[in-house]
């Protein structure tokens, strides 16, 4: 199999065929990120030929591929692939491993925006469902100072046309994306947006900075600053409260101390009383210790 530098996956994705399509991030400006880094490149595409051999290999080694039922693309965003290419990638996916029913992505909220209501429609019915989108916060001013290169506004146009064409999503929110005393403010428009939406599931991550991000450049010049363990807490029990929809909200990365998963609206109460108990009894230094062993994510 052809992998390039680090592969990241959703923990939601642990079953699903990991199959490189491309490497690295289209828009490689987000201050807070490093995991890409590694690379020699911002992004490219797989050659076509490598995708091919790689669905070969699988179809002759992997015991029972016939049982493999999804595909999950890897690379920050290849879903900003062109739709004739795309296209040409599923039906590969189908050509060797005809089991698959379904094939997934990381997302950009600009990756949606060129491509037509038909082409999604079309893309839905090559079996592309279940797109991970890191839409961090709905709050603009955060978007805007780590230059995520949309607006809570498109977040809210672009996934209204993939529920049109019955493309399912999931969110990753950022906890503390906005810094210090700013929390409760990105929390509450997220939830806002989410309301109008139907993501699968919210996935929180909490924010951790590294020395070789832009984000620490900020830090070191006094234009911004982090907020305290338990202000995370605080933020994403906000996040909690204010949603009204029915979906998974988890916090299960390695950034997080904490780790829980539940389904809203049955496990709300328990959820909420459960961050509850951390904001009441966590020690601030215990968690900031736990912050600091978090190396790599």
């Amino acid at each position: 199999m052809h992998y390039t530098g680090t592969i990241w996956r959703p923990p939601y994705e642990a079953a699903s065929l990991l199959l490189e399509a491309t490497a690295g991030c289209t828009h490689h400006k987000c201050k807070f990120c490093t995991l890409y880094n590694d690379l020699p490149f911002h992004f490219r595409m797989s050659p076509f030929q490598y995708i091919e051999s790689d669905l070969q290999e699988v179809k002759r080694s992997v015991k029972n591929s016939r049982q493999i039922d999804r595909v999950f693309l890897t690379g920050a965003n290849p879903f900003v692939l062109s739709y004739d290419k795309l296209t040409a990638i599923a039906e590969q996916i189908h050509k060797h491993l005809p089991s698959v029913s379904s094939i997934g992505s990381f997302a950009r909220i600009t990756d949606i925006t060129p491509k037509t209501d038909q082409e999604l429609a079309s893309l839905r019915a090559l079996g592309y469902d279940g797109l991970t989108i890191g839409i961090e916060t709905a709050d603009d001013h955060a978007l805007r100072f780590m230059d995520k290169g949309y607006t809570a506004a498109d977040i809210l146009t672009q996934c209204r046309r993939l529920d049109a064409a019955g493309i399912h999503y999931s969110f990753f929110y950022l906890v503390s994306i906005a810094g210090a005393q700013r929390g409760e403010t990105s929390a509450k428009l997220t939830a806002d947006l989410c309301n109008k939406l139907h993501p699968v599931r919210i996935g929180a991550n909490m924010l951790t900075v590294y020395p070789d991000s832009a984000l620490y450049t900020e830090i070191q010049h006094g234009r911004w600053q982090e907020a305290g363990e338990l202000e995370k807490y605080k933020e994403i029990r906000t996040l909690l409260a204010h949603l009204h929809i029915p979906v998974i909200f988890a916090a299960m990365g390695a950034s997080n101390a904490y780790q829980f998963c539940g389904k809203l609206p049955h496990d709300k109460h328990k959820l909420l009383s459960f961050l509850d108990e951390i904001i009441e009894t966590a020690s601030e230094q215990e968690l900031q210790n736990y912050r600091k062993s978090v190396r790599h994510l």
